[in-house]
């Protein structure tokens, strides 16, 4: 569309000229009827519009000089138009073939003259049609006042217009929230049976059931859980719960250990068993359940694997004192009576000493979660080899002259004597060197003990000194 007033482009749906900021004015592109009317007229107008010519306005000035002697006056309005009518007269005469000769010069500017109402006349039509032509065309929405209305009323068409399909867009968008709605609400509805028949939704329901004291049912939606699914710890884990609550710890064992013995490979089950030891406080029971199991297991509940201590002494029999070294991750803890041992037990700083006589080491390894490994035991026994009876000189006998009795010591060993028949131990009168045998019959009789007060077999002498 261009403008009325400057020509400029508009673009489409602007009411405003974007270069002269006038108002645009709705009128038709192309109206047939006017081409009809130009054609009806064009050659009664053609003449009484056609430019004056030069050679008119030379020859009216040369006559007018001949008066006022002034050769460049500006022709006014009044002379323009006679010097037209003059020129129209012509030509109307030479298209006639004179055969209207007889008609006057008045005559001829009176034609003119009509000829001129008629041709204003045929343009006030022309605008009239141009303004009914506005009417008549659909779809414009607009027309000036006079013609169907003002560029006001246009403008509030056009406003109508848009609240119009504002109105049928959000009424669109209610049907299309509407039917999401409705969507949305059946797949919930959907979605919530299928959840509540599924594992998790039958574990949720167990577990409501366990929290208003329904043991009962709990119990029996626990166990449908997992026979859905037996692989999942949740199941287990919820029955578990349930027990502990009505104190059967024991059906609680019972059920993780069967569950484990038919899935060896299940972590999971191990995860949940370990949890109801550490929560019921029997973490004790937590390694011997993970004995034997595969490494693909142990990786994945290393957090709790707790190993026995190592001992740097193999067990047996030794005849020397002995110290044993234990070696483990955690604190260690060990026993010497026998007993099992408990983090209350003796906690291993140093080396053991093994003295003679059979012993017998009991020891466990506490991990950072506290939980203690198996028993590891090991037994040791020491038995130092005991030297024979002492060697006591002179041998029995009869003895005239003074005589001296001797006890040969070996390393480690106290000897120990007696001179009145009685067995000698660490109380009698230990050996310090040759002791003078006494006048008179005497039994003499000897033992060594050694440093762990292991004592030997008595040697025993019979003596007899008389002076001569």
């Amino acid at each position: 569309m261009r403008c009325t007033h400057c020509g400029a482009d508009i673009p489409e749906g602007m009411l405003i000229c974007p270069d002269c900021r006038n108002e645009v004015q709705m009128v038709p592109d192309y109206n047939p009827l006017e081409d009809v009317l130009v054609r009806e007229v064009r050659g009664s107008v053609e003449d009484a519009t056609r430019p004056i010519r030069t050679d008119d306005i030379r020859r009216y000035r040369s006559g007018a000089e001949q008066g006022t002697g002034n050769s460049t006056r500006v022709l006014s309005q009044g002379e323009l138009e006679r010097i037209r009518a003059e020129r129209m007269g012509k030509t109307s005469a030479v298209r006639r073939g004179n055969t209207q000769g007889g008609r006057t010069q008045g005559e001829a500017r009176r034609n003119t003259g009509n000829m001129r109402q008629s041709t204003g006349s045929l343009r006030q039509n022309t605008g009239n049609m141009r303004q009914s032509t506005g009417q008549m065309r659909p779809g414009t929405g607009a027309v000036r006042q006079n013609g169907g209305g003002s560029g006001r009323d246009v403008e509030e068409k056009r406003r109508q217009q848009a609240a119009r399909k504002k109105r049928a867009v959000k009424k669109r968008r209610r049907l299309v929230a509407g039917i999401l709605l409705v969507l949305l609400v059946v797949l919930g509805g959907a979605g919530f049976v299928v959840y509540q028949n599924s594992y998790d939704g039958v574990v949720a329901k167990a577990y409501q059931a366990m929290q208003t004291g329904d043991y009962h049912t709990s119990e029996k939606l626990f166990q449908r859980a997992i026979r859905k699914d037996a692989k999942k710890a949740e199941a287990y884990t919820g029955i578990s719960k349930l027990y502990i609550q009505q104190k059967k710890e024991d059906e609680a064992e019972e059920m993780f250990l069967t569950a484990i013995d038919s899935q060896p490979e299940n972590a999971a089950l191990y995860q949940a068993a370990i949890q109801f030891y550490v929560d019921t406080k029997q973490v004790e029971q937590i390694s011997g359940m993970l004995s034997g199991c595969s490494d693909a297991v142990l990786s994945k509940v290393s957090a709790y694997v707790s190993d026995m201590p190592e001992f740097s002494l193999e067990e047996g029999d030794y005849t020397e004192v002995q110290e044993v070294t234990l070696t483990g991750d955690g604190k260690i803890y060990y026993t010497l009576d026998d007993s099992e041992p408990t983090t209350e037990s003796i906690e291993y700083t140093e080396p053991i000493l093994l003295e003679e006589g059979t012993t017998t080491i009991k020891t466990i390894a506490v991990n950072k979660k506290g939980i203690p490994s198996l028993t590891a035991s090991r037994t040791y026994t020491i038995e130092i080899p005991i030297e024979d009876a002492p060697a006591v000189t002179p041998s029995t006998g009869q003895y005239s002259v003074p005589t001296q009795i001797t006890i040969q010591v070996p390393e480690g060993y106290t000897a120990y004597y007696t001179t009145d028949g009685t067995t000698p131990s660490a109380a009698s009168t230990p050996y310090t060197g040759p002791v003078d045998m006494p006048e008179g019959s005497t039994i003499f009789s000897a033992v060594l003990i050694n440093d762990a007060g292991k004592m030997t077999q008595v040697t025993k002498r019979n003596y007899l000194l008389e002076y001569e």
